[in-house]
């Protein structure tokens, strides 16, 4: 090998050949990989949705200057105004009522009932916390901008010698900042979410978000002493929050830590905020940080990966930055904005909620190859909290038994409504229990298979049995069906048959309540659910692949995938299943193509690139990747749902910021270069051609399986496997035609590899030169 045209041609691929043969050393990482693990700024960002994001799932903050003031956007993800709904009547509006409405032509008092509301009022929804802003104006010019993704820190540099360096504690509600070599008088202030104010109070849409003075809160309380702030808040119905700030200055160096605490009605006593400033002083903002620096050390070597094309390797890098930042266990799963509210005078667009017709779906989805499958236990805790919620709405709106989950949801999970072809929607359960499925089968931990992720998929399963209805054909189905966002909000949202989107789920969860019962030993719950099962109707196809429906493919671009489903996340229609899956595949993508994007929002690329990974496609997955990278994200990486690039990708140019295009987009990476749904694990399924050179590390397969893996030349070098709980492994030859070693005995069918591990095993595959 010319390794000489390796260190001149292929620095960023060396650099993760040298971490990899490291051994995943944490300062290896941070020395080796320094190439894609620091992101620049020109400057300091001028508005609220491009700031520099610091976070731990619990406090947020965003990093930019307003005005002559750098400013700190301060965030804690249980800001919440839980104000009931006040048209959410299952009493008089229940199921039934939406279905006669509908099949009589009076869907308007369906909207004017559910959807309505939602946009007009107020509340409930996510709010903001404050800002921490600084006067810079006697600093003059900033030098540099930059975000340690090593060390999820912001370090701000002056011309004038004065750095600042930021960051939210890895675990601890608390945020650290330290200016040096100051030059100028410098000191913090708070400043309070605009809740009162004068000027007119407009309604706006739920997108752009309303004025927060429609909250009708009091005015915030602001008490500063020599070296601390204090700022209380009170909201509604008894819930407030504080926020506070303490610093010490000594010499030209200022410290200073931040925290918000929260506090609902009749809760019992909590610590607040000015208590856990107060008290981290005494241990400094060196202390934490090494606690901080540690959390992050091994959250990086969880997984690398290393990719020839930059541009796509920078963005995976950020959206994992994210992920850390916005998950964990303990914590609410990943809202629209998460810790990371708008600093704009209005409340979050589409107030900042749990939308669990997509959003929270996609946002977890990189956990699992990712390797961090301790950041998606806080989704499904969560999930399994808020399960007696769910259930009393499931029998309240539905009027059976079993679990449905709403569609768009509160902190507390209570219904919040909207469109509730969605928002209702009679399969939004099943598609959240594929995701107590993935952590099964990827973590093998047979006590959550056995406490959470079948119960939780028999109710589902139950739930669905209960609501459905025989269909003309023999068949059974739901009395009314729909795909998000099919037809928006309008009547001809709702279908009399099923749709490939409703359907593709509740054939899953047969299947898979069948399979999960199988594996526990219940070998008669199995059998029923197999049984009913049977009893509902394949997709519709047509030569276009997939329908939307029976009778109606999808005609125009949509940015909803709703109706692919059974191809991805959920596997259904495979291309291992052979020629006819194969074809169904083609022709979809095919068909989307040909109706094009200029419907679509950023999180459809993103999707699309996970569509073409499993299908085999890489040149396909790598262009809209690509495509998602160069045109729908802000320059600090957050997803918007419009074109921002002029190109006309989309007709859609607005940029309403949500993350589940981020984190949709870090799992398509991750298609392309492991897979392992069908339960043989596949390396390297969806390169494009020109990818050369490129790697990974502990990247995680169903199984429990760690892998990692080196590509040079072209050609798979070697291969690392580690049985985290042992069973046999089934593994596609990633070789080729190439020999190679393996320190372990197996068994080779045609192209397939087998081999039984020990826990904790490790098998090594090497190919010989």
């Amino acid at each position: 090998m010319n390794y000489r045209y390796l260190l001149s041609n292929r620095l960023p691929f060396c650099l993760a050949l040298l971490f990899l043969l490291a051994g995943c050393n944490g300062k290896e990482i941070h020395q080796e990989t320094a190439y894609f693990m620091e992101r620049s700024f020109p400057d300091l960002a001028r508005t609220w949705d491009e700031g520099v994001p610091l976070g731990n799932a619990t406090l947020g903050a965003l990093v930019w200057q307003k005005e002559n003031k750098l400013r700190f956007s301060l965030d804690r993800i249980d800001l919440w105004d839980l104000r009931e709904m006040e048209n959410l009547d299952f009493e008089k509006y229940d199921f039934d009522w939406v279905k006669e409405k509908w099949e009589n032509n009076q869907y308007a008092q369906v909207q004017k009932q559910y959807d309505i509301p939602y946009d007009t009022l107020a509340g409930p929804s996510k709010i903001p916390g404050a800002a921490l802003e600084f006067d810079i104006s006697g600093l003059g010019e900033v030098e540099s901008v930059s975000l340690d993704l090593q060390g999820a820190a912001c370090v701000i540099r002056w011309k004038n010698g004065t750095t600042l360096k930021t960051f939210v504690h890895a675990t601890e509600p608390m945020g650290w900042y330290r200016f040096e070599n100051l030059k100028a008088d410098l000191l913090p202030t708070i400043v309070p979410p605009p809740y009162v104010g004068t000027g007119s109070v407009k309604s706006t849409d739920p997108v752009s978000g309303q004025d927060l003075r429609r909250l009708g809160y009091p005015a915030g309380e602001l008490l500063q002493n020599e070296s601390t702030i204090t700022y209380d808040q009170e909201g509604w119905d008894g819930f407030r929050y504080q926020v506070n700030t303490r610093w010490a200055k000594k010499g030209d160096q200022l410290d200073g830590n931040w925290s918000i605490s929260s506090k609902r009605r009749m809760q019992e006593a909590s610590v607040n905020a000015s208590e856990v400033t107060e008290k981290a002083f005494a241990k400094g903002m060196d202390g934490y940080e090494t606690d901080h620096l540690a959390w992050w050390d091994a959250f990086w070597k969880a997984s690398a990966i290393t990719l020839p094309d930059t541009l796509l390797q920078q963005q995976y890098y950020m959206d994992m930055y994210k992920l850390g930042s916005a998950a964990r266990k303990g914590a609410p799963p990943i809202s629209l904005q998460s810790v990371w509210t708008a600093d704009n005078g209005k409340l979050p667009p589409w107030k900042g909620d749990f939308h669990h017709d997509l959003n929270t779906q996609l946002s977890y989805w990189p956990t699992y190859a990712g390797n961090h499958l301790d950041l998606e236990q806080g989704f499904l805790d969560w999930l399994k909290t808020h399960k007696p919620t769910f259930e009393k709405y499931t029998k309240d709106y539905f009027g059976v038994k079993g679990l449905n989950v709403p569609g768009v949801t509160t902190l507390d999970g209570d219904p919040m409504g909207g469109w509730i072809q969605y928002s209702f929607g009679p399969t939004v359960g099943a598609w959240l229990g594929h995701h107590f499925y993935l952590h099964w089968k990827y973590s093998m931990d047979r006590e959550f298979l056995q406490k959470e992720a079948y119960p939780w998929i028999r109710d589902v399963a139950v739930f669905l049995n209960e609501l459905s209805v025989a269909g003309e054909d023999g068949k059974r189905k739901l009395p009314m069906s729909s795909s998000p966002e099919i037809h928006d909000n309008s009547a001809k949202a709702w279908f009399d048959q099923m749709t490939n989107y409703d359907l593709a789920l509740v054939r899953w969860t047969f299947a898979t309540a069948s399979e999960l019962a199988m594996e526990l030993g219940y070998s008669d719950e199995a059998a029923a659910w197999s049984v009913i099962l049977d009893e509902w109707p394949h997709y519709a196809t047509d030569e276009t692949g997939l329908m939307v429906a029976p009778g109606e493919r999808l005609m125009d671009s949509h940015r909803h995938f709703s109706h692919l489903l059974a191809i991805h996340p959920l596997s259904l229609v495979d291309i291992s299943n052979g020629e006819g899956d194969q074809d169904i595949i083609t022709h979809t993508i095919a068909h989307l193509d040909k109706i094009g994007t200029s419907y679509w929002t950023g999180y459809s690329f993103a999707w699309l690139g996970n569509l073409h990974a499993r299908a085999g496609d890489g040149q396909g997955a790598a262009k809209a990747l690509r495509d998602f990278a160069s045109s729908f994200v802000l320059p600090n990486s957050f997803h918007v749902n419009g074109d921002q690039s002029g190109t006309g990708k989309s007709n859609f140019t607005y940029r309403p910021f949500t993350l589940e295009g981020n984190f949709a987009f870090a799992a398509g990476i991750q298609e392309m270069l492991i897979q392992s749904h069908t339960g043989v694990v596949r390396l390297f399924p969806a390169i494009p051609l020109d990818w050369q050179d490129l790697s990974f590390s502990t990247l995680r397969a169903q199984g429990a399986f760690l892998v990692s893996a080196i590509k040079t030349m072209g050609q798979v070098e070697s291969v690392e496997i580690t049985a985290e709980k042992g069973g046999k492994l089934f593994l596609e030859n990633p070789f080729g035609s190439a020999t190679f070693t393996c320190n372990k005995a197996y068994e080779m069918l045609g192209n397939e590899l087998t081999l039984d591990l020990n826990v904790g095993e490790k098998v090594v595959f090497k190919r010989k030169r």
